[in-house]
């Protein structure tokens, strides 16, 4: 098991995310690509965006 440094300038609260610092709330990744939910307009931040750089544990 390799040890993830975390990244602060990138806080993260997924924790099923293979990038996420288990014992942080930052994501280990330099940087993240941030992209539009299709077919959503909703105007709810929660809605609009998610995380392409996401992968599962």
């Amino acid at each position: 098991m390799s040890h993830k440094q975390a990244n602060n300038a990138i806080r993260c609260r997924v924790d099923s995310c293979e990038y996420h610092c288990d014992d942080q709330q930052y994501c280990s990744l330099s940087s993240i690509q941030v992209e539009p939910c299709a077919n959503c307009h909703s105007g709810k931040a929660s809605d609009e965006s998610m995380c392409a750089s996401y992968k599962c544990k």
